[in-house]
């Protein structure tokens, strides 16, 4: 029994020192993250409507009632004086989770760009969202709902999915639709 006690008292004590070192890693390290994602979003931002010079960050209360779920952030982007269009991030649901989506409409109401960000699809097929083959296909489209076809040459409203990857490549044509969405709220 006392040995047991002993056991137990031992394995308390390596539990808690791990606990403390893992919660002091994490006190150290936050703020560096914090600062690498606000870098990745500014750079996705830039990369999506190059053609803004600055981004402020537009009122949650102007798009909530827009029906876009998964919309977490909405910029407005601008050079000068000028409003050039909006960045919209949404997180749809693909295969493996969500997608961290950013996605840059000009004020005529082109598609400028999409990235695709943190994401945990499967590698070799819906992590392909990421190279410029499938989502370069959204490049200058028009603002307007779009679909995914599985074969084919797509239409002006269609994006050709990624193969073996369907439910990716439909959750982020599902998150530009709510973008779009969005778009049309803030853009009013």
């Amino acid at each position: 029994m006392n040995s047991m006690i002993k056991v137990g008292g031992t394995l308390l004590a390596f539990s808690a020192a791990a606990a403390l070192l893992l919660a002091g890693t994490n006190q150290l390290t936050a703020p560096v993250i914090e600062q690498r994602n606000i870098a990745a979003s500014n750079a996705a931002r830039k990369e999506v409507l190059p053609v803004a010079k600055d981004f402020k960050q537009v009122d949650a209360a102007k798009y909530s009632g827009a029906g876009a779920s998964t919309v977490t952030e909405v910029f407005e982007g601008t050079d000068g004086s000028n409003t050039v269009g909006y960045t919209i991030k949404a997180n749809p649901s693909g295969y493996g989770g969500a997608v961290e989506l950013t996605i840059g409409i000009n004020k005529d109401g082109k598609i400028m760009g999409v990235s695709v960000g943190n994401n945990t699809e499967t590698p070799g097929l819906g992590a392909k969202a990421a190279d410029p083959a499938f989502n370069g296909q959204y490049k200058d489209k028009e603002a307007k709902p779009l679909e995914v076809i599985k074969s084919g040459s797509p239409a002006d409203n269609q994006i050709k999915a990624i193969s073996g990857a369907t439910i990716t490549s439909r959750a982020v044509t599902d998150g530009v639709n709510e973008a779009i969405q969005v778009f049309e709220a803030v853009n009013k």
